[in-house]
């Protein structure tokens, strides 16, 4: 066990408590946001509206919530780097998006309204808690051991999410074996469940990863001058990416193919249930995603120790653009499951790998900064795909001609990727850790 879990890059307890968040969060990602959520809101909480309001409104609150994300976690990130308080903001956001998925338990028929704005603040709680997350991992293991453990986070995540999508599946399609009534109350005790989940499996990461250091003659509490320096540095990190060319020019890139990525996860059930694929159909090849999703996730950390993780990302993105073409003449249940099939062997691996690169080339001590724009750049990848989904469904009355944009976002993003030098983006980082080393 100890030999499979060090070729894994899990043989520590706290790489391991690391890794459980994505194993918490991701009930959120697949139930909220990939799976139960879409149907229920489109076919509960706004049946009385007619359907392409429905998809369109849905799509507008994603983007609203993205946008809140990506104007504040940048400076929260600033102000992480200058007090020790990853963990604490981490739990801040955590707090917010438990509470609003519980919340989810009241939405009823025709409470569009009311499923909209928790489902906001709830993705601005998963959204600015992984900012954090996220930065806790360049402490965590060396650069050498990064591909590995951010492919098994996301490994993890995706059998964590698909274990409690199962559970809910089952639920929703047999309340009596749980003691549950017929009707919504299932699917309202799903959004439960998930909240329960999200924060139970969070705890070993508050118990056994460190805090990691602050900077040399940085405040220990967060006060209103740690706000005014973090501030400071946020502008001061702005100016610093002109330093990290390759990095900045990988943010680039990635907020294009990861816009189309986070377009796929949101609209694909709400896609779906357009062309007349049923829920269980949905669910279920969602559920196959996510379990085929682990051992790719883990394949990808290990073809990337031998081509490099550019090379594997640039794989993914070429099944990512077939995938669309494909996703245009998609008319059966088969047809999702396919494609529900290529999805999985791609997606955690490709995500993965983003995050494992960027870590790579950026400053440790800074890490906090930087995430914060890798999570900028995340959210916002999440929202032209979504607004621009939802503007050619109000214009052409369907999501066929609107999936076909999405492949756009694969293409454009591997073009601006070639531009990215990884080994000097890595060196640069490298000399500014020493420097300010030598400087402390």
């Amino acid at each position: 066990m100890r030999s499979i879990l060090t070729r894994l890059g899990l043989d520590r307890r706290d790489v391991r408590a690391w890794v459980m968040y994505d194993w918490a969060n991701s009930a959120f990602q697949t139930t909220i946001i990939a799976a139960v959520f879409p149907i229920y809101f489109k076919s509960v909480a706004a049946a009385d509206l007619p359907q392409a309001v429905a998809i369109s409104r849905f799509a507008w609150a994603t983007t609203i919530a993205i946008l809140i994300v990506a104007m504040v976690a940048p400076l929260l990130g600033a102000i992480a780097d200058d007090a020790p308080l990853k963990k604490k903001l981490l739990g801040v956001f955590l707090g917010i998006g438990v509470s609003a998925t519980a919340a989810m338990y009241g939405i009823m028929r025709g409470d569009w309204m009311l499923a909209l704005v928790l489902f906001v603040i709830a993705n601005v709680g998963v959204a600015g808690s992984i900012v954090f997350y996220e930065s806790l991992l360049p402490h965590l293991v060396p650069a050498s051991e990064l591909d590995r453990v951010s492919s098994a986070g996301y490994a993890i995540g995706y059998l964590g999410g698909g274990v409690l999508l199962a559970i809910n599946l089952l639920m929703i399609q047999k309340p009596a074996l749980f003691g549950i009534p017929e009707g919504g109350t299932a699917v309202r005790l799903a959004f439960v469940s998930v909240a329960v989940w999200w924060l139970l499996f969070s705890i070993p990461l508050f118990r056994h990863v460190a805090e990691p250091p602050h900077r040399p003659g940085s405040s220990e509490r967060l006060s209103g001058n740690s706000i005014i320096t973090g501030a400071r540095r946020l502008f001061e990190t702005l100016k610093e990416l002109r330093r990290y060319r390759e990095a900045f020019v990988f943010l680039l890139a990635f907020l294009v193919y990861n816009d189309g990525i986070q377009t796929m996860i949101r609209m694909a059930t709400i896609y779906g249930t357009e062309i007349g694929i049923n829920e269980t159909d949905m669910i279920a090849a969602l559920l196959l995603t996510q379990f085929i999703g682990v051992p790719f996730a883990f394949m990808f950390g290990m073809v990337a120790g031998r081509v490099g993780a550019k090379r594997a990302v640039f794989g993914g993105l070429a099944v990512y653009a077939f995938i669309t073409g494909l996703g245009y003449y998609m008319r059966t249940a088969t047809h999702f499951y396919a494609l529900a099939v290529m999805v999985g062997m791609v997606q955690g691996g490709t995500q993965a790998l983003s995050r494992s690169m960027f870590a790579s080339m950026i400053p440790r001590h800074k890490s906090s900064e930087f995430f914060a724009f890798f999570g900028v750049f995340e959210r916002y990848a999440g929202i032209l795909g979504p607004a621009v989904f939802a503007w050619v469904v109000q214009q052409t009355g369907t999501g066929r001609n609107a999936i076909l944009t999405v492949g756009l976002f694969f293409i454009v993003g591997a073009i601006v990727l070639t531009f990215v030098d990884v080994e000097a983006g890595r060196r640069v980082a490298r000399a500014a850790e020493a420097e300010a080393a030598t400087a402390g």
